[in-house]
């Protein structure tokens, strides 16, 4: 059977985010680059509107200025972009565990088990480009294919914020595509195969061995097995190879929140989802971190330290929502909330017992909590919830747990 790979990219990454924490720059172009005192400072990401007007990621930043004189060019925030790359990898972990990440901004998909039917991966596709625009405020494009690199072909076909399905009857389309197009055809390449006079992806794929071997040496082989679409590389598990860092789970409400028992409501409900995975991961953490963003789209993140590891759902929700209580202010109502737990290590690993904790109490509270997993995984999320759900039944139906496998 064939696979169903996806590959998100989210378009304009840096500058994107900065144009969400900078709305007094809707409509002017704008660019994330080094340092602007020193002449060597380059361009990291350019946005849509500056790109026509020439600029280029790479291009210096004296370039770009003499190219577009109203630029904008801020320096990076790389705290924040990877929040949000945290953020995205959270909503595909919903879908699969099956990710691997191709630098902050990109990232690989198997939803083999989840695509059903034939059409189940485009459904899937526009699902999370959908919660992409919706929960982080940004947009991507992602592409559908059987193998990796044509779904990274795929991503690339059209930008920005749209899905392209590359299946097997994408054939001729995918033939016609320029040759540098192709993963790991760079440009250095690209200029070698146009002067054998390949041009196209399906030059790559008609050219014979002999010819490819010759000039690139395995990298051709390489190249034309990636063109035949004989890509038959795995998307790595989720951590498969790194230790786990963090777990985390964020949503855009239905409504603005108005107060602190909707925010107690939603916070509560991402807190279960993070010690469902912490348990399900065997790991525990001592950190815990709230990220809020108002309906006017500005945004926070802060963190505190448990007094012990933790995989305990009313640990970490009481932990949030009391940073939320001494940092928010109610200048606009929230829209959307996350809830992560970082410094984490694996159950296995000895921990100090304090005397003056009461263990009892905790270990049946984490007991609780195996039991409401157990039941949500026989008999679905709404078999059992907290009192104060059925006051907010429509906050504490999250979309973000809806599509969670």
């Amino acid at each position: 059977m064939d696979r169903t790979i996806l590959h998100s990219d989210m378009n304009c990454f840096y500058a994107s985010i900065e144009h969400l924490h900078h709305p007094e720059l809707e409509g002017k172009p704008l660019a994330v680059g080094g340092d602007q005192k020193e002449r060597h400072g380059i361009i990291f990401t350019a946005d849509y509107i500056s790109r026509q007007y020439g600029v280029r990621t790479g291009m210096t930043i004296w370039q770009a200025r003499k190219l577009c004189p109203p630029l904008t060019i801020l320096p990076p925030r790389m705290d924040l972009y990877k929040e949000y790359s945290m953020m995205a990898h959270d909503i595909y972990g919903q879908y699969t565990d099956y990710i691997e990440p191709y630098g902050i901004d990109e990232s690989w998909l198997d939803v083999t088990k989840l695509a059903g039917a034939p059409d189940d991966g485009e459904k899937i596709a526009k699902d999370i480009n959908a919660r992409v625009k919706k929960e982080l405020g940004i947009t991507n494009s992602v592409g559908v294919s059987w193998n990796k690199v044509f779904a990274k072909l795929g991503s690339d076909y059209k930008k920005p914020d749209a899905v392209t399905i590359f299946m097997k009857d994408s054939m001729d389309i995918i033939r016609n595509l320029p040759a540098k197009d192709l993963l790991y055809v760079g440009g250095r390449t690209a200029k070698k195969l146009e002067s054998l006079g390949i041009y196209t992806i399906g030059h790559i794929a008609d050219t014979p061995d002999g010819i490819l071997q010759s000039h690139f040496g395995k990298t051709g082989l390489m190249l034309k097995k990636y063109a035949l679409g004989l890509d038959d590389d795995p998307v790595k598990k989720d951590n498969e190879d790194t230790v786990t860092k963090s777990v985390g789970n964020s949503t855009t409400t239905s409504r603005d929140l108005v107060d602190e028992e909707d925010v107690k409501i939603i916070i509560y409900s991402l807190s279960e989802w993070v010690a469902s995975r912490l348990k399900k991961d065997g790991v525990k953490g001592k950190v815990v971190e709230l990220w809020v963003r108002d309906n006017k789209l500005k945004s926070f993140v802060r963190q505190c330290r448990a007094d012990k590891y933790t995989d305990i759902s009313d640990e970490i929700a009481g932990l949030a929502f009391h940073l939320f209580k001494v940092n928010y202010t109610w200048d606009n109502p929230v829209r959307s909330l996350g809830v992560r737990v970082t410094d984490l290590k694996d159950n296995n690993e000895p921990e100090q017992i304090s005397l003056f904790d009461n263990e009892e109490k905790r270990n049946k509270y984490q007991n609780m909590d195996i039991v409401v997993d157990k039941l949500r995984a026989r008999y679905g999320q709404e078999i059992i919830k907290r009192g104060m759900m059925c006051n907010g039944e429509s906050l504490s139906n999250l979309e973000s747990r809806q599509n969670h496998k």
